[in-house]
């Protein structure tokens, strides 16, 4: 099958669905790839380039499957031709026109920014993807309003103060801004309803801003909209933060809603000349009240508000190399034999959940996906006559524990010698490799990796003391043993010790 890339109609989009890198990927999976002419040009890739990793140019809109950034223009979808497969960013959630419209044509169209939020779609989350980018840019445009330095300084000609900057949401895009800042050298502070992301953000290098309430997740992975004591609660936070800052960041969404109003006029009237307000959440009518979709707005107290929608694809180059490696996974699922055949499963919750239109028939909105980590309560346990079980009390407890002991030291005195021997090292194997893992504090591992460690600390020390007490079977055994757990140690710590690098700063 061959795969077209579109040359983006939107009016500013500098984005391409796909880079020479990501062309070489698709015909890794038995893909021809056809590119308009120039679709690249805004992005920074030639068509030189992209003929020299094996794309041809050609008419994108005449191939089986057609990707780009946005949703094709009317004129555009016009031209696909019967039985194509549409994939880009089509926004089902708000944009019913678009959907109506693909229904009436005998195509299949898949929205990116529709992947469910589950661990394996993580590779082809593109609002995570252009969240992350746009999130750094936010700083960075933020940083040429402000027209100061982020970092305090103390010179012989006097003291710099820092940059106070404070971010609404610690999601994918927040936390970018929080990195991005922080690395610059600003006091950051943080706010999101959800209090379980607090060590993202402060693993970020921000301080986290506390409200007593417990906010709920949705089953989605998104915050849920908050009720109206939330609001209140946490409407004099947003004022007391963005008066005290020089810069806001907010980047609070509702998927399928309009932005939520966070910053009121008000609080903008009180902040310092000079401020900043970057909405991430414009596109959708945006956080602050002064907000105008895609403009730059100052205020008459000399606050500026950018309300940018183009802030991934102001860094075009690498928010479409993330973009095209977004496409490349997807079409990895989609293409089971890697033969450039496209195949559509509908029992994968993945693939049912970005498919708007299928063959022509609308197929939106999705049946929804169970993301929450807790674990759903079984019909025997939900029922009318279902009562909660009562915990078993300290005393109970006590008992089993000394008759599950008593029952183990006659079933030790009663065996033989040998049999002795081999569960007094069992017991010892298993307390010293308790503690020799299990005190290394847990920053330094992860709980996955202190498990398997442990495990494998018990077999170290139970085959060292086998070792060399047996005849060669036995030896050869407690050899095996304490390489390949010795090996399960030191990989386990050199993996963590990897992973925690990525968050040192150089």
């Amino acid at each position: 099958m061959i795969v077209g890339v579109l040359q983006e109609a939107r009016a500013g989009e500098t984005r391409v669905a796909a880079t020479p890198t990501t062309v070489a990927a698709l015909q890794k999976l038995g893909y021809e790839v056809v590119i308009q002419s120039g679709a690249g040009e805004p992005a920074g890739f030639t068509d030189d380039a992209y003929a020299g990793s094996g794309a041809e140019l050609g008419d994108a809109l005449a191939a089986d499957i057609v990707i780009g950034v946005n949703a094709p223009t009317l004129a555009q979808r016009d031209r696909l031709k019967p039985g194509a497969t549409l994939i880009a960013m089509l926004n089902p959630r708000l944009d019913a026109e678009i959907v109506a419209d693909l229904s009436q044509r005998p195509i299949t169209a898949l929205s990116m920014d529709a992947v469910p939020r589950i661990s394996r779609a993580q590779s082809m989350d593109v609002l995570s993807s252009m969240a992350n980018v746009a999130g750094y840019r936010a700083v960075v445009e933020a940083a040429h309003e402000f027209g100061r330095m982020f970092t305090g300084q103390v010179t012989a000609a006097g003291k710099i103060p820092p940059a106070r900057v404070f971010v609404v949401g610690a999601g994918v895009a927040g936390l970018a801004a929080i990195g991005a800042a922080s690395a610059m050298g600003a006091i950051v502070r943080a706010f999101d309803v959800r209090p379980e992301v607090a060590e993202q953000v402060a693993s970020m290098g921000a301080e986290f801003v506390k409200v007593d309430f417990d906010a709920e997740v949705s089953s989605d992975g998104y915050a849920k909209e908050m009720t109206s004591e939330q609001e209140v609660a946490t409407a004099a936070l947003y004022d007391a933060e963005a008066r005290a800052a020089d810069i806001v960041i907010t980047t609070a969404l509702i998927p399928g809603r309009p932005a939520p109003k966070l910053i009121t006029e008000e609080t903008i009237a009180a902040m310092s000349n000079g401020s900043v307000i970057v909405d991430m959440a414009a596109a959708n009518g945006g956080n602050a009240a002064l907000t105008r979709t895609g403009e730059r707005v100052v205020t008459d107290n000399g606050v500026r508000i950018l309300g940018y929608t183009d802030l991934a694809g102001r860094l075009a180059a690498q928010a479409s190399q993330l973009y095209g490696t977004n496409i490349v996974n997807l079409l990895k699922l989609l293409t089971p034999d890697r033969n450039g055949e496209l195949v559509l499963d509908f029992e994968d919750v993945v693939q049912r959940g970005i498919t708007v239109v299928r063959d022509g028939e609308s197929t939106w909105p999705p049946p929804p996906v169970q993301v929450s980590a807790v674990p759903q309560a079984s019909a025997a346990t939900t029922g009318p006559a279902a009562e909660p079980k009562a915990p078993m009390s300290p005393g109970k407890r006590l008992g089993v524990v000394s008759a599950a002991a008593a029952v183990l030291f006659l079933l030790v005195g009663l065996a033989p010698g040998q049999l002795q021997l081999n569960l007094t090292v069992f017991a010892l194997a298993i307390v010293i490799g308790y503690y020799v893992i299990g005190h290394v504090h847990h920053a330094l591992h992860t709980p996955l990796m202190s498990v398997t460690n442990a495990i494998s600390g018990i077999i170290v020390v139970g085959a060292l003391l086998q070792i060399g007490s047996g005849g060669t079977v036995v030896t050869i055994i407690s050899f095996v043993a304490v390489l390949l757990a010795s090996i399960n140690i030191f990989g386990g710590f050199a993996v963590t010790r990897r992973m925690l690098a990525m968050f040192t700063r150089s």
